[in-house]
């Protein structure tokens, strides 16, 4: 008889989006949900819920087919500098403006990589800036400043 091996990573994975799944999926039934007509305040949390543990459950039984590479550790590098940029750009989006916020952001950002050095990060961020500005500020003309009043010169 066959042993049962799984993925670990995939089995975490999986039981994460069921439980996320479920836990909005409570959440909003507290609101209403109305009809797939007349949609309520509660049917598109309840539908994106119910995507989610659905997911969770194919990655989830999916994953006792196959057998997986062991979980390696937890990447503390990414986590202290991917999840701090966002928090730092809106707290100085007002005050830099889009621009020089975007450019720090980014910038904090490209180091959750070991890989990189400062020079491309500043190339990347001066990339991304460039791009981002023509594309929100000149393509589409959404009001926003570009250089905020702690920067005027």
């Amino acid at each position: 008889m066959k042993s049962i091996s799984f993925d670990t990573t995939n089995a975490i994975c999986g039981a994460l989006f069921v439980a996320t799944g479920a836990f909005f999926a409570i959440q909003s039934l507290g609101l209403d949900l109305g009809t797939a007509v007349r949609m309520g305040p509660g049917y598109f949390p309840l539908a994106l819920a119910g995507v989610l543990v659905l997911l969770g459950a194919i990655i989830f039984i999916q994953a006792l087919r196959v057998e997986g590479e062991p979980i390696d550790p937890f990447a503390w590098r990414g986590m202290l500098f991917i999840l701090p940029a966002p928090v730092f750009f809106g707290l100085t989006v007002r005050g830099l403006g889009f621009a020089p916020s975007l450019f720090l952001t980014a910038f904090i950002a490209c180091f959750a990589s070991q890989k990189m050095n400062v020079f491309f990060a500043i190339i990347l961020s001066l990339l991304l800036t460039i791009f981002s500005v023509a594309v929100f500020s000149y393509g589409l003309g959404l009001p926003f400043e570009r250089f905020g009043p702690w920067v005027r010169f």
